[in-house]
């Protein structure tokens, strides 16, 4: 059984933040560490939390990949949040729309007498 999916949003208490914080943190920071083996990449990790304190992980010196990335002029992919928001409301937007239609076809055939789980299941999948 998988895990449910949580709304990404603001954490409001204090100490759940941090604990999110602190477990993200280190999955972040694995993922980078897996990344860099795996396919022997160049990776620089620069983390600050809520209260201005630096987190950092390089896969090689950290200095050198700053410098390279500071000389680097050729053009190069860049995401903000925005960006990923953006994304993913496009994924959303396309997968209501499948489900839109999905439910006009079976109306349309009046073959809308579906047992309870199968509707259920066309939402949530």
């Amino acid at each position: 059984m998988g895990r449910k999916k949580i709304q990404i949003s603001r954490i409001l208490d204090q100490r759940n933040r941090q604990v999110t914080f602190t477990k993200r943190k280190f999955g972040l920071m694995k993922k980078a560490y897996e990344l860099s083996v795996l396919c022997d990449c160049e990776i620089a990790l620069i983390i600050f939390n809520s209260t201005n304190r630096l987190f950092q992980y390089a896969s090689t010196d950290m200095d050198k990949v700053l410098l390279k990335y500071t000389e680097y002029s050729e053009p190069h992919e860049s995401r903000t949040n925005t960006d990923i928001l953006e994304v993913l409301y496009k994924l959303l937007l396309k997968e209501m729309i499948v489900k839109h239609d999905l439910v006009s076809y079976f109306r349309a055939r009046s073959i809308f007498n579906f047992s309870k789980k199968i509707i259920v299941f066309m939402y949530h999948s």
